[in-house]
């Protein structure tokens, strides 16, 4: 039977699995950025069972480079424009090295006062970064905690929102009356989701119509939604304001929604998931204004800012609301230094009770890069973005769908004089079929005005101008192709 790993052989191990890594991010570009393979590939290339005996290390290793490699889909490449990027980094990497070799249980302040306090002082520290207001500070009211993704964030917001709609009732009666959400028809479907988490239904959730222009929330439609509702015994309890729509990038304008919210008294959370990173950059500020105003908000450092996934950082006005709604103190889990009130308990700001070290990749990626290298790692991604844009306009086969104010661009095949919406549609879900087939680029799609689009979404840390124009250059090829 193999043993423990010995710490001559963790360390043995270990230089092998950094060299692996630090390999694989040298050659990357030698992968097809999607693998070529079919349902069910990569699990027939594993036994069937667990081994009855252990295996040396080396065949741990080996099977990276058989079983995982052509089944991994390389979301650090260099080419890879789909989705929103994941973007990792060498100081996050090794600092999830060290959270796994630490283990940290960081469930109260007591489990792990480093893990906590280290989180409290890096959360505020990002909070200057973005420009978030003091009132979102611990020194303040409220302060940030790290949820593992923003879907995270807008369930412990609208858990929250309940909280306070109900006056806490809800807490030991439940779902005693009925309530509403509401978001931009544009919103990140973990609205939706969060919705039916806490038992309220896809029929509580109000889906506002947009500016068909900006494909941002009309607040004029959200004022007659909550009208209807009131006179309908109908509670609002939420409004979520998105700052860079998944679709599209979009900018609800936060300010207008903030007067509603604050004359009907209700929570208010702002979704700035891919976008937050943006703020760090003061001349893309102007993306945030009125965010100051939001009960909560959130974005993902580990879509833009160079954290590996899963960070997500969740601040709070009031952190006693978020507090009240979530705690449950067993006795378990009782102690001096919780019942002192002097510390931060994190357990009280999430859903799980337990949580890892995730702060640590944070605070090695701040000091490791700046707040000047982060910038620039922005700056040059929104600069390659605007570049992709000025080719496509210059292209008349092709049309910019909406604003690109971050490193987003959508755009699309025109459509042909007096031709349905539905044969342009199924020429563009072509074009983005073979692009992808190639292996050399992946892009995603989504539907804007109810017309099929194309994303080219810029982020990875490898990409530079020269896959860029490569992409485009082959965008123009497999069109070209397809139109002939």
């Amino acid at each position: 039977m193999t043993g423990h790993m010995t710490s001559d052989e963790f360390r043995r191990y270990g230089y092998q699995v950094v060299d692996w890594v630090a390999s694989y991010w040298e050659e990357i570009e030698k992968y097809p950025v999607v693998p070529p393979v079919a349902a069910g590939d990569v699990a027939a290339a594993l036994p069937g069972s667990a081994p009855e005996r252990g295996e040396p290390f080396e065949a741990l290793l080996s099977d990276l480079d058989r079983v995982v490699m052509p089944g991994t889909t390389h979301w650090q490449h260099p080419s890879f424009f789909g989705y929103f990027p994941t973007s990792t980094s060498g100081p996050s990497a090794l600092a999830d090295l060290v959270a796994a070799g630490l283990g940290t249980q960081g469930m109260l302040w007591s489990t792990s006062p480093a893990c906590t306090e280290v989180e409290t002082v890096v959360l505020d520290w990002l909070r200057q970064l973005i420009g978030l207001p003091e009132r979102f500070s611990p020194a303040g009211s409220g302060g940030g905690v790290i949820q593992d993704t923003a879907s995270s964030a807008t369930l412990v917001a609208t858990l929250a929102a309940l909280h306070r709609a109900s006056g806490g009732r809800w807490n030991t009666d439940g779902l005693t009356d009925r309530y509403a959400v509401y978001a931009s028809a544009e919103a990140h479907s973990s609205v939706q989701k969060a919705a039916r988490i806490v038992g309220l239904g896809d029929a509580a959730v109000r889906h506002v119509e947009v500016d068909p222009k900006t494909l941002a929330l009309r607040p004029d439609r959200l004022r007659e939604r909550i009208a209807v509702d009131r006179a309908a015994g109908v509670v609002p309890a939420i409004v979520v304001a998105t700052v860079g729509t998944t679709s599209t990038t979009a900018i609800d304008p936060v300010p207008a929604i903030a007067d509603v919210c604050a004359q009907q008294r209700i929570w208010l959370h702002v979704d700035a998931a891919y976008a937050g990173t943006a703020a760090i950059c003061p001349e893309l500020r102007f993306t945030h204004v009125g965010v100051e105003r939001a009960d909560s908000y959130c974005f993902n450092p580990h879509k833009w800012l160079l954290v590996g996934f899963d960070c997500d950082a969740f601040w709070v006005a009031d952190r006693a609301e978020l507090i009240r709604t979530l705690s449950v103190l067993p006795e378990y889990l009782r102690n001096a230094a919780t019942e002192s009130g002097a510390v931060i308990d994190y357990r009280d700001w999430q859903v799980p009770l337990g949580r890892r070290f995730r702060a640590l990749k944070l605070w090695w990626v701040l000091r490791w890069y700046g707040i000047e290298g982060l910038r620039e790692h922005v700056r040059r991604h929104v600069g390659l973005a605007q570049e992709f844009a000025g080719w496509v306009r210059a292209d008349h086969r092709f049309e910019i769908v909406a604003p690109h104010p971050f490193a987003l661009v959508c755009f699309r095949l025109r459509g042909r004089d007096g031709e349905p919406e539905r044969g342009a549609d199924d020429r563009n879900a072509e074009l983005l079929r073979r692009l992808n087939e190639t292996g050399a680029l992946f892009l995603t799609h989504t539907k804007a005005r109810d017309r099929y689009v194309l994303r080219m979404a810029i982020g990875t840390v490898t990409t530079e101008r020269h896959h860029v124009e490569a992409a485009w250059q082959r965008i123009q090829a497999e069109a070209t192709r397809l139109v002939s």
